[in-house]
């Protein structure tokens, strides 16, 4: 680990993304917690692999770095081109970088919103401030998402929360982690039960990582344990986070979150979703219109020799009606969802 690089909450957990003198540098989530170390995004394509491969994960550090590797693209590009050029250019690396991962709505919305702020003024300081607006929203949307879930946290409250929607997916903070954070901060006493989340470990890996850095009382369980958890009595709540909420409230977040939304419904466990506006897609009706990420064989197999298909999404959709609240910046929405959502987010970019 490099003793300078940037740290979040107390210095305990490192920090997603580094942006400094105009250098791109991001965590490689798929060394931890064995290894801390960052890789520098110096082009495009470096980019696009470091979202493919999983260096990079958590649909709000996706759009975030998006956003950077456009400035990063123009910065390689002549500085003597026309507007039309610069735009040109500029569609042409945001339309490759959406093909890096489809499923999560935050890097289309980061790619857009930067080629947004171009067609008002095509130039590399304007996508440059908009991608470091974008990278500052972002802390601010983590603790508002932390404010308005804090309340669901009572004192010695049992929490189930899955795959990674920690510190280590957003900017600091986390989104599902966020209420964690600021009540341990407060003193509230809480467990914390982190499913593992088959195939990568993101649970495993990142999460229970990340929370015992900071001091939180954490259990790992497999993923298989939820159900059985439950049925003792022993989980008061599940908050997890989200790559996409769809218009009507549907939930498209790792696979395994469907599971546990059908297993609070049977044992009257309350199951909250935390949503930045950037995870948001009204324009997509329901679940039923996502296209789902399928994943290489090689992360189920791994060193196994079986000749045998696999199947892999990385993930689901829960239906809005299996969903108690979904926590926004803005408060938490609650059935009817879709009117919910809407009337919490009307007032535009959050």
């Amino acid at each position: 680990m490099r003793e300078s690089e940037p740290m979040t909450l107390d210095a305990k957990i490192p920090a997603t993304i580094v942006w400094h003198n105009d250098q791109l540098k991001i965590l490689d989530q798929r060394r931890l917690p064995g290894a801390v170390s960052y890789l520098e995004v110096t082009d495009l394509d470096a980019a696009w692999q470091a979202i493919n491969t999983l260096a990079v994960r958590g649909a709000p550090a996706i759009g975030i770095t998006a956003a950077y590797a456009l400035v990063v693209a123009m910065r390689n590009t002549p500085d003597q081109r026309s507007v039309a050029q610069f735009l040109e250019d500029l569609n042409a690396a945001g339309t490759y970088l959406k093909t890096a991962r489809p499923t999560a709505v935050n890097l289309a919305w980061a790619v857009d919103r930067v080629i947004a702020a171009a067609s008002c003024e095509p130039s590399y300081v304007r996508i440059k401030s908009e991608a470091e607006t974008i990278h500052a929203e972002d802390r601010r949307i983590c603790r508002a998402i932390g404010e308005a879930g804090r309340g669901l946290i009572t004192p010695h409250c049992r929490i189930l929360t899955h795959c990674n929607a920690g510190s280590l997916a957003v900017s600091e903070l986390g989104t599902a982690t966020a209420p964690l954070y600021l009540n341990h901060a407060a003193n509230v006493p809480f467990k914390v039960y982190v499913g593992e989340t088959r195939p990568l470990l993101q649970g495993a890996r990142l999460t229970a990582w990340e929370l015992s850095q900071a001091g939180i009382d954490v259990t790992l369980i497999c993923d298989s344990m939820a159900a059985s958890l439950m049925a003792a009595g022993q989980i008061d709540l599940v908050i997890v986070g989200t790559d996409r909420v769809t218009g009507n409230g549907d939930v498209v977040n790792k696979i395994g979150t469907l599971n546990l939304a059908v297993l609070c419904h049977h044992f009257e466990v309350p199951f909250y979703v935390a949503c930045p506006v950037s995870s948001y897609d009204p324009a997509t009706p329901s679940g039923a219109e996502v296209v789902i990420e399928e994943r290489d064989s090689s992360e189920i197999l791994g060193d196994q020799a079986a000749d045998v298909p696999v199947f892999n999404p990385a993930f689901d959709i829960t239906p809005a009606a299996l969903v108690s609240g979904i926590i926004t910046d803005r408060g938490i929405a609650r059935a009817p969802l879709a009117d919910s959502l809407a009337e919490l987010f009307q007032s535009g970019e959050g």
